[in-house]
């Protein structure tokens, strides 16, 4: 079996910045375990796997250690890689029939936006584990399905942040999202996204805390558009808009590298 695998960086227009995500297009199912090892094998925050079908594709993500419900970097990535490669044209909308309903994607001259679910948290108690965790004082905790949600009140902070990963990975949620306001006027907010618990202790760029970001500071500011900075080594921008259930997210890719998966 010789499958062909790409290497895409999502959200940004540069290689080696934003979030590098794997993605095999696959003629035929694959059972869960190869798909594992396959991202396993890549090692990024997330491999993704589609397959064709009546009026789109189906859409799988993975973590080196896990199957996630939604991922926004990978999805990106995929609907780069079909027009890229000739699989849809220029002008199609993709589809995807994900564990997350329907996704879709159409391209916006240099641009791909996203259509996604909104995933608006709700104020929580702050768990065990997650201030000592972050090593940090906060402002605010929430929840959404898959995530806690906290800020801080600044950038510094967000940017100085030093986890301690064998705290937060007891927490029992996918992950930990970190945000404030911007201090400077380029972006509105930022944030950092940590998710050791899937074998992803920071990730660099990742399009489905922004379904939650975006609702979180529609509220604190009173708008629905933003430009948002992820500030993780590798960094990435998303714009986001908050649409009633569903967040637009717009970012760019570029592809870094393509290979083969001979077994």
């Amino acid at each position: 079996m010789s499958i062909r695998v790409y290497q895409v960086d999502a959200f940004t227009n540069q290689a080696f910045k934003g979030n590098p995500a794997a993605v095999c297009i696959l003629t035929d199912p694959q059972n869960d375990d190869w798909m594992q090892n396959v991202a396993a094998e890549m090692n990024l925050s997330e491999t993704a796997f589609i397959i064709p079908q009546d009026n789109g594709y189906s859409l799988r993500w993975f973590t080196p250690v896990a199957e996630v419900d939604l991922c926004g970097h990978a999805t990106l990535a995929s609907a780069h890689v079909l027009w890229e490669n000739g699989h849809l044209n220029m002008g199609s909308e993709a589809r995807f029939f994900t564990n997350s309903g329907v996704l879709s994607a159409k391209r916006k001259d240099d641009w791909i936006e996203l259509n996604f679910p909104s995933e608006p948290d709700e104020e929580s108690a702050c768990p065990i584990h997650l201030l000592d965790g972050l090593g940090v004082d906060v402002t605010y905790v929430g929840r959404n399905r898959f995530d806690y949600i906290v800020e801080v009140d600044s950038e510094e902070k967000v940017m100085e942040l030093q986890p301690n990963w064998s705290l937060l990975e007891r927490i029992d949620t996918r992950g930990i999202i970190v945000t404030s306001r911007s201090s400077t006027s380029d972006y509105d907010f930022i944030s950092r996204a940590f998710f050791p618990a899937l074998g992803v202790p920071e990730d660099p760029v990742t399009g489905s805390a922004h379904c939650c970001l975006g609702p979180y500071w529609k509220r604190k500011l009173n708008k629905d558009e933003f430009l948002a900075y992820q500030a993780s080594r590798r960094g990435g921008i998303i714009k986001v808009t908050v649409r009633d259930e569903r967040v637009l997210l717009v970012g760019q890719a570029i592809t870094v590298m393509i290979g083969q998966i001979l077994t």
